[in-house]
């Protein structure tokens, strides 16, 4: 089973963070949601309060198939503060393992500094000028081991493309249909 590890920040957008969790669940995905703070408890950014399964310290030095941050722009804020986890995004990507970010929090990858110029990528619309890479106007885009999303809207498909990278056309077209989303 594909292990997946959904980092959570004070400040997240709330939309983002349950829809990811909850579609790639759906798929098969062995999610693992980890709190970045000291308390597995997040607020988000509308004010409603989350819980993570873990904290990321604890979970951090575990092998995932791919990471995928949701955004929010205090949350991402928040996640380019975070020291442990920067340090395994570089991890991921020098272990070609699969980065996926959404909204806001593809910036986080340029500070990490796992983006160049040749990457094409999507974001909210202003952050376009954080990413260090070529900014593509699309709700999904799937480059060199990355996948980013644009915007709260995009948060159902963004994920159906994580499972079809993961899991395959099979899993992404069966959880899209029972969503009741075209894919």
């Amino acid at each position: 089973m594909n292990k997946a590890l959904v980092p959570f920040a004070d400040g997240l957008e709330e939309i983002e963070a349950v829809t990811i969790v909850d579609v790639l669940r759906r798929g098969g995905i062995n999610v693992t949601t980890a709190s970045i703070g000291p308390s597995r408890i997040v607020k988000g950014a509308h004010g409603i309060l989350i819980e993570a399964d873990e904290l990321l310290s604890d979970v951090v030095s575990n092998e995932y198939d791919v990471i995928v941050l949701p955004g929010g722009g205090d949350g991402t804020d928040n996640l380019k503060k975070c020291d442990i986890l920067i340090e395994r995004i570089v991890r991921q990507r020098q272990e070609g393992r699969l980065l996926a970010a959404i909204c806001a929090a593809p910036t986080v990858f340029s500070t990490a500094g796992v983006l160049h110029p040749d990457h094409h990528a999507t974001c909210y619309p202003t952050c376009q000028l954080q990413l260090d890479c070529q900014w593509v106007n699309q709700p999904v885009v799937q480059h060199d081991g990355f996948i980013t999303g644009k915007a709260p809207g995009s948060a159902s498909l963004f994920s159906l493309v994580v499972i079809k990278e993961l899991e395959g056309d099979r899993a992404a077209i069966r959880v899209a249909r029972e969503m009741d989303i075209e894919f």
